[in-house]
């Protein structure tokens, strides 16, 4: 199991997005993925499971993946997260 924290930077009018496309990017791969926020933990891939988490600008986030691409998972993930305006 691999984890990594991240800052989440992505202005208002576009979290909703960004949170689709975190959870489609998660999708793509077959480990596990995880993010934690507050000691919470939802399922990467999971629409209402990373909704209730709450999370918005400048929040603090952990991902956390466990299984055969978890390196390439994690490091997909913080790439995104740290500029969402990208994808």
């Amino acid at each position: 199991m691999v984890s990594q924290k991240v800052i989440f930077q992505c202005e208002e009018a576009l979290q909703m997005k960004a949170v689709a496309v975190l959870i489609q990017k998660s999708s793509s791969f077959s480990s596990s993925i995880y993010l934690i926020r507050d000691g919470r933990r939802a399922n990467a891939k999971s629409l209402l499971g990373v909704m209730s988490l709450g999370i918005e600008n400048g929040a603090s986030i952990e991902i956390a993946a466990d299984g055969p691409d978890e390196s390439e998972a994690i490091k997909t993930l913080v790439e995104y997260l740290n500029n969402p305006k990208l994808a």
